[in-house]
């Protein structure tokens, strides 16, 4: 138990998007929950995806129908309770002679715009790359192109509203809390932990191991046989400055069998990733290796007319996927797919274990991991995430010009830029985050690139933001616009704060 003298019915070690999710279907359906992230939410491979909310085109090939299906649902599930952070986008697939035939591409999107239930995201359809805009940053003789429909999403700021959502809903979210070790205990699990030097012992019920690329890290300390080993996969992306003046993303068909995305990204950059290569070491230090950004530019450059050089890149980043190692012969055929294994010996605590998922089906895994505890939980509530909207995402799917138009009604003296902003990051929580401001002065200091002291204040209130990277790498990507003098005014106005 903890100070209060509570036993938790569910426990939860991990911060990422599976580890949230989970809190949040829980704490809405009735549970006590608790949630415990070694350092900052999303600080691993959450915020270190190709931030796409995707079926997997590729998937299709290694036959994951299941998956492929799900994760094509959720789409338009995901679009509709956060469409601040979440929003379709466009995709040209061009045809590569030599490589997969039009035939293929054509049926495999086929399947693709069919499989999954697509009510309000547009069909597939084929594009003459000689007249279509799609074509003229492209090089010369690719003609033909299939563009079909995906989403975007925030991939960090989906990870911290569903925390969010799941502390007003009563889960007590505990991030730079490291789990030190735990035992089952008269039918209990009794775990202990640390923060900034206090250590504190808390009792639940169920434990749940959501720690990605430490999830086997997390089952030695338990003491636990793991089920399967995890297959840990690196992938990496870089940022650019902006390649194409188009909104659409292209997916890149590579001679390895592999596909590669150019995205619009924030603005002024264009965004390539991604890799996959199996890792070892520490997946808290992975990093984009200099043969990955070579790879990446020379992918790119098969398809771009002017070729993309290493020495172009602003920015790189690089995550470790924890998959359930299916015994697949390349780490781009390992399944994406989760696994829930379940440890309940009679009369003993469960601990379910994640390994594997994407975050397009975090939520669905969030309530299969539900269901597979619930006869060792209290009576759950009924399912609500598929349509209760997370923080700031209250309006329709499409109303999100509708929104900034109020928000630049209501404040009108304030720069429409940092407007605009504001509402993609906080949605109808724009409106209390400037709740009472009327111009600019009222914003108070400024770090650059539009943040101010006022919004600052509520990432450290309300989503547990402590130091300047936190706010600039997660938080958003204002990096790509601060200075490092900027950086380091913003941690120390920060440390003068209690960021609790």
């Amino acid at each position: 138990m903890d100070e209060s003298g509570q036993v938790f019915d569910l426990a939860i070690v991990g911060g990422g998007i599976n580890g949230c999710g989970i809190a949040r279907d829980a704490a809405g359906r009735g549970l006590s929950v608790v949630l415990f992230e070694k350092a900052d939410l999303a600080s691993g491979t959450s915020s270190a995806s190709t931030k796409l909310i995707h079926g997997g085109l590729r998937y299709l090939e290694y036959y994951e129908f299941r998956l492929v299906r799900e994760a094509l649902a959720e789409r338009e599930v995901l679009w509709g309770i956060a469409p601040h952070i979440v929003w379709p986008l466009r995709f040209v697939l061009p045809h590569h002679p030599g490589l997969r035939p039009a035939w293929m591409l054509r049926l495999g999107l086929w399947i693709y715009d069919h499989l999954g239930g697509r009510r309000l995201l547009p069909p597939t359809r084929t594009l003459d790359l000689r007249r279509d805009p799609a074509g003229l940053p492209l090089r010369p003789g690719l003609a033909r192109a299939f563009e079909y429909s995906d989403c975007w999403v925030e991939d960090s700021r989906l990870v911290v509203l569903n925390a969010r959502d799941a502390a007003d809903r009563g889960a007590s979210i505990r991030p730079r809390t490291r789990v030190t070790g735990a035992q089952r205990a008269a039918g209990r699990w009794v775990i202990a932990t640390e923060r900034a030097g206090l250590a504190e012992t808390v009792e639940a019920r169920v434990l749940v191991d959501a720690a990605g690329p430490w999830a086997g890290e997390v089952l030695d300390a338990l003491k636990v046989k793991a089920p399967a080993p995890l297959r840990l996969v690196q992938g990496s992306h870089i940022v650019v400055p902006r390649l194409y003046a188009h909104e659409r993303c292209y997916i890149f068909q590579n001679a390895d069998g592999r596909i590669i995305f150019a995205i619009p990204y924030e603005g002024d950059f264009t965004l390539i990733g991604t890799t996959d290569r199996d890792f070892s070491g520490r997946p808290g230090e992975a990093q984009a290796t200099p043969d990955e950004v070579a790879y990446l530019c020379a992918a790119a450059s098969e398809y771009f007319a002017a070729a993309i050089a290493p020495e172009q890149v602003v920015w790189t980043y690089s995550g470790v996927r924890a998959l359930y190692d299916d015994g697949a012969g390349t780490a781009q055929a390992a399944t994406r797919d989760y696994v829930l294994s379940l440890d309940a010996p009679e009369g003993e605590a469960p601990l379910l274990t994640v390994f594997g998922g994407k975050i397009t089906t975090y939520r669905r895994l969030a309530e299969a991991a539900m269901e597979r505890l619930a006869p060792h939980l209290p009576a759950l509530g009924p399912a609500f995430t598929a349509t209760a909207p997370l923080p700031g995402g209250g309006f329709p799917r499409q109303g999100f010009d509708h929104l900034a138009r109020a928000l630049r009604a209501s404040f009108p003296a304030l720069d429409p830029a940092l407007l605009a902003r504001l509402a993609r990051a906080y949605g109808t929580d724009a409106f209390r985050l400037l709740e009472g401001v009327v111009d600019e002065d009222d914003l108070g200091d400024w770090f650059g690139a539009h943040l101010c002291a006022r919004e600052v204040d509520w990432l450290m209130d309300r989503e547990w933001a402590m130091t300047a990277a936190e706010v600039l790498w997660r938080r958003s990507k204002l990096g790509l616009r601060t200075s490092a003098p900027e950086a380091v005014a913003l941690d120390a106005y920060m440390a003068t704060r209690d960021g609790g």
